[in-house]
């Protein structure tokens, strides 16, 4: 079972994009992007994410920043996003008894509550995972908070390891170790505008059939992506505020796997 994602183009600046890249409008427009999460039932519990980028150019092509994947660059880092980045966002509440460390970390400033809905004062996390294999995932308390930068990371249950990604290769998936996953292959490519990578990250499995990541029941899932074609970046995902903001949970479907 999966649950599909169709990314859309955030168009506030959509014009000046076109005319930055030398590329129409509908060009841009036409750009596809699908996100599919799963659950990975072997060699461990993993909740699984395939990106699937497909340009209508070859001029967009040519401009877009996408690294090669290289085991060597996989590992933690931060400001992913100020580069091409595949990112997921995902909510929901704690389970009972425990504490995310986030919550022990005094932000600087918060947003004002009344500036805030109901909605958003939920814990949540974020991944970014370059598409060269570095990554990185933190935790909020509530919306961009704690307000550092970087993020306060995600740690397990333990409360002093943090949580890493494993990027897959499908068609091995199933004989992998879970030390293993850390190794992966480019998907083959179809055509020179088609990108696609795969990751996992370790979830566990309630009684009442729901998943948890980190002490935080699963409860909804917002994938997103930014692509920069040289200094112009481009942002996607199935809803967007305006301007966007993938932090902003009233656009963030549920979580239905």
């Amino acid at each position: 079972m999966k649950q599909a994602f169709n990314l859309r183009l955030a168009t506030e600046t959509i014009a000046k994009d076109a005319q930055q890249l030398g590329v129409s409008i509908e060009a841009l427009e036409n750009i596809s992007i699908k996100v599919s999460a799963e659950i990975i039932q072997q060699p461990a519990l993993q909740l699984g994410l395939t990106y699937q980028v497909i340009l209508p150019s070859q001029t967009l092509a040519n401009q877009l920043n996408w690294p090669t994947w290289q085991k060597t660059q996989v590992n933690l880092t931060d400001y992913l996003w100020e580069e091409t980045c595949l990112e997921c966002f995902i909510a929901g509440s704690e389970i009972a008894g425990c504490k995310t460390d986030a919550e022990d970390i005094v932000a600087p400033h918060q947003t004002e509550p009344h500036k805030i809905s109901f909605q958003q004062t939920t814990a949540y996390i974020e991944i970014n995972a370059s598409p060269d294999g570095r990554y990185a995932l933190y935790q909020f308390v509530s919306y961009r908070n704690p307000a550092v930068l970087p993020p306060a990371p995600l740690y397990e249950t333990d409360g002093t390891t943090r949580v890493s990604i494993g990027w897959n290769n499908h068609k091995d998936l199933t004989s992998l170790t879970v030390a293993s996953l850390l190794s992966s292959t480019l998907t083959a490519v179809q055509t020179p505008a088609h990108y696609e990578r795969s990751f996992s990250l370790p979830i566990t499995q309630l009684p009442n059939q729901q998943y948890a990541i980190a002490n935080m029941l699963i409860e909804q899932i917002h994938p997103c992506v930014i692509l920069w074609f040289g200094k112009t970046d481009l942002y996607f995902a199935s809803g967007h505020a305006s301007p966007p903001d993938f932090h902003n949970r009233d656009y963030w479907p549920k979580f239905e796997l």
